[in-house]
């Protein structure tokens, strides 16, 4: 055997002898590598996570902050609008001890300068109050006498009220709306003409019952059959719905001193636009005597008018006071509003509260 093929079969022998030990080496070394990467991967997803908790934690306890800082300028603002009503309610106590009557001369139905100079009470925010006259409104309720019948004097104010070319509404719709009305709110289950009891609204999707008692609410008048949302509230281009001149409070008469226009307007067959506006402007002149319901025959143009004096009056016993809470900044608001009786010698009783 020559020299070179020995030679060859010696490192054959030597190869094929030393493979395992080789092969052993060069695996334990790639799986020291592959752990190593194992381990970076998961330190990697490890600070992940803790970094998305130590996130997520940190907003939870900046949204916790921010919540308990809005409840508590909530509180403030409420108690700042509290304090809004307690000085309205002391104007109105003033008032009753110096006139007995009221109109829109008087001192609480010029609050704005009140509510200007409210900052000075308040470290940290004011208020902004608002009072309207509810005795200035049609009382819905005296639609029906204490028999269940119909009030004829409320019924023809409410006919003429309701027949304003303002709500659209045909002669028609307005005779069955005023009994549908009248059904709402008397005692008995009988229908009147073209009105609705419980037969009618029980069969409605959804249904519900006829109130047959006097109105907690004006928005009861909502449900009753014939009533749309666009008379009830009003909209952009047809003006306030009927809902802004009614009320559920009053004796049965109405403050000619603080009625608006449409209420004006529907206290006589012989009333029209022009007798109304001079009325208002008549009734804002302070040297004007307003004390007697019948001073609007000084009006001139007015001197053959005749309202039955059933309907009319010149003082006031409820309104409703509403007042806000305006934070340092005027971006966070809280509101109260409060129906308030006013009885002798200015006696002053909260009929209801809502507040925020």
């Amino acid at each position: 055997m020559s020299t070179d093929r020995r030679w060859i079969i010696f490192q054959g022998s030597l190869i094929a002898r030393h493979r395992p030990a080789f092969i052993g080496r060069y695996s334990v070394a790639s799986m020291h590598k592959d752990n190593r990467g194992f381990a970076l991967i998961l330190t990697i997803l490890i600070i992940s996570l803790l970094l998305a908790m130590t996130l997520h934690f940190n907003g939870a306890m900046w949204a916790g902050l921010y919540a308990s800082a809005n409840l508590r300028d909530g509180v403030h603002l409420s108690c700042i609008a509290r304090s809004g009503v307690d000085c309205t309610l002391a104007v109105l106590s003033e008032d009753a001890s110096s006139s007995s009557s009221d109109s829109l001369t008087e001192a609480w139905a010029r609050l704005k300068e009140l509510s200007m100079n409210s900052d000075r009470l308040f470290e940290k925010g004011r208020f902004q109050t608002e009072i309207r006259d509810l005795s200035g409104k049609i009382p819905i309720n005296s639609l029906v006498n204490a028999n269940g019948e119909y009030n004829e004097p409320q019924k023809e104010l409410l006919v003429r009220f309701l027949s304003q070319e303002r709500f659209g509404l045909e002669p028609e719709a307005v005779g069955n709306l005023v009994d549908a009305i009248k059904d709402w709110i008397d005692p008995d289950t009988e229908i009147t003409r073209f009105g609705a009891e419980n037969g009618y609204y029980r069969s409605l999707d959804p249904p519900c019952a006829c109130r047959n008692g006097p109105l907690d609410s004006l928005g009861e008048l909502r449900h009753v059959k014939g009533m749309t949302d666009g008379l009830f509230f009003g909209g952009v281009e047809t003006g306030p719905g009927i809902s802004e001149y009614l009320t559920v409070y009053g004796d049965g008469k109405i403050n000619i001193n603080t009625a608006e226009a449409p209420v004006l307007l529907a206290l006589s067959d012989e009333m029209d636009e022009d007798m109304v506006r001079e009325m208002m402007a008549y009734r804002l002149d302070e040297g004007n005597d307003l004390s007697a319901p019948e001073w609007y025959r000084d009006v001139p143009g007015l001197g053959h008018m005749t309202i039955d004096p059933d309907l009319i009056k010149t003082s006031s016993d409820t309104f409703e006071v509403r007042s806000v809470g305006i934070g340092e900044t005027g971006h966070m608001t809280r509101e109260v509003i409060a129906i308030v009786k006013r009885g002798a010698h200015g006696s002053i009783a909260i009929a209801a509260w809502e507040s925020e």
